[in-house]
């Protein structure tokens, strides 16, 4: 079932209890709450977290104006003590004049031009790793595709020397991934700072170890740039950017944009591409077709920067694991004055949300909403839904800066393993969970199978 638009003034909401409002219900399963105030109670649903008012916009076009609305009349939401823990101050969470600054400083290190000399780093690491796989291996997806994202993004961020760094990076931005979520999903979120529950002690014991190493890699960096030695990687292009002003980014700030750009080029990546298989193993159909592309096209051979354009296919397979599996699951933003959507006023302060989640499973946008068919997205395909509807990336001026890179790695990355093996993950569906990127709740076990 999928709700039609309701009237103006005739929405009414979910049933709230007192103080907390719908944070059990959003707490105990975000995302099949999203879906239900969708379905029980129309496109534009009033709700509360905790005693916040707040709002959810699930038609395409009312998303696409809250997007490209944010730092106009719209101002994105302060997302609390933990998300800061994290990601400091950076474009992400920056707002206003701060964040255009620090958005001209970062973009220009992940435009398509920058993108293409990593991607020689991004297929060298996919084929070291395929070259340990066996015909009959039984591994973990997930764990895989994580340990591989993660060499990508230390060598392309950090460079190759950095690669001892993997390790502890990793873990500690697990650790903080997981707490993230469990903070934005509790009552903790309304706790003031100095409250330390045991959650918050491992978020600070997680974060103190992100800084430790990321500022030993910047101070190597500083050092060689010192010594008149320029390396090709992202931070090196960090440090040699300059505002306006001519000014630098801190070594703060550079700490902020690294844990940004690493969380884009590891988190989401990885995510995409568990997920990607998972679906591969019960599409047979699918699965032949990405197979013939890549012996069509490749030929035997690795695939380069310039073959993610041929390889239409292969793009689309990770466009429609996006769709069902969007690696940023919630986007909000709170109304300023003279805020509006859909033509109708919204008042300053209240928090307006769309969910991808909920928008990428509505059969009003996309036909047969629950099953795979990367077929959807075939050129002149009949009933293609409109862009608005698909936005695993956000939309508007603060979309995610390394979608380029993002969808760049997940295609070459896909191409390099699937043209050696099939990854057999079962029929078992596996479980979500929604922290700050949409993981697996469990390992994903797979048997490999040579083509």
């Amino acid at each position: 079932m999928t709700a039609t638009l309701t009237p103006p003034g005739a929405e009414r909401g979910p049933r709230r209890w007192p103080l907390v409002g719908n944070l059990p219900a959003f707490a105990r399963d975000p995302l099949a709450f999203f879906e239900s105030l969708r379905d029980g109670h129309g496109d534009w649903v009033p709700w509360a977290l905790g005693p916040k008012r707040n709002v959810l916009v699930s038609r395409p076009e009312h998303a696409g104006e809250l997007l490209g609305a944010v730092e106009k009349t719209f101002r994105p939401m302060e997302l609390g003590w933990a998300f800061h823990q994290l990601l400091g101050d950076g474009v992400v969470v920056a707002t206003g004049e701060e964040w255009r600054r620090k958005r001209a400083l970062v973009q220009p290190a992940v435009r398509p031009r920058q993108v293409r000399s990593y991607a020689a780093t991004m297929v060298e690491c996919a084929d070291a790793l395929v070259r340990g796989w066996s015909d009959g291996d039984r591994i973990d997806v997930h764990r895989e595709m994580a340990g591989l994202t993660q060499r990508i993004a230390v060598r392309t961020l950090f460079g190759s020397d950095a690669a001892g760094r993997e390790a502890p990076i990793s873990a500690a931005m697990a650790t903080a991934q997981r707490e993230l979520g469990a903070e934005f999903r509790g009552v903790t979120l309304f706790l003031p700072p100095w409250v330390q529950t045991p959650g918050r002690r491992r978020l600070r014991q997680a974060v103190a170890v992100l800084d430790r190493e990321i500022d030993h890699v910047i101070r190597e960096h500083e050092a060689a740039r010192a010594g008149g030695t320029e390396r090709d990687d992202l931070l090196s292009r960090l440090l040699a950017a300059r505002d306006d002003t001519g000014a630098p980014l801190t070594r703060k700030e550079l700490r902020d944009e690294s844990i940004t750009l690493y969380i884009g080029g590891h988190e989401t990546t990885s995510t995409t591409l568990t997920w990607a298989w998972q679906l591969l193993s019960g599409a047979p159909a699918a699965r032949d077709r990405l197979t013939e592309e890549l012996d069509r096209v490749l030929g035997g051979r690795l695939p380069a920067y310039e073959d993610y354009e041929r390889l239409p296919f292969t793009r689309q397979v990770v466009k429609e694991a996006l769709r069902l599996y969007p690696p940023v699951w919630l986007i909000s933003a709170v109304a300023g004055d003279g805020a509006a959507i859909g033509g109708r006023a919204v008042p300053a302060g209240t928090a307006v949300w769309t969910s991808p989640w909920s928008m990428h499973r509505d059969g009003r946008w996309f036909p047969e909403p629950e099953a795979f068919r990367p077929e959807r997205w075939d050129a002149g395909a009949e009933g293609q839904a409109d862009e608005q509807a698909w936005i695993p990336f956000g939309g508007g001026p603060r979309a995610c800066l390394g979608a380029r890179f993002a969808l760049v790695e997940a295609a070459l990355v896909l191409a390099v393993l699937a043209r050696r093996f099939h990854l057999d993950t079962g029929p078992e569906p596996v479980p979500v969970f929604p922290g700050l990127t949409l993981q697996p709740a469990r390992p994903v076990p797979a048997l490999l199978r040579q083509p």
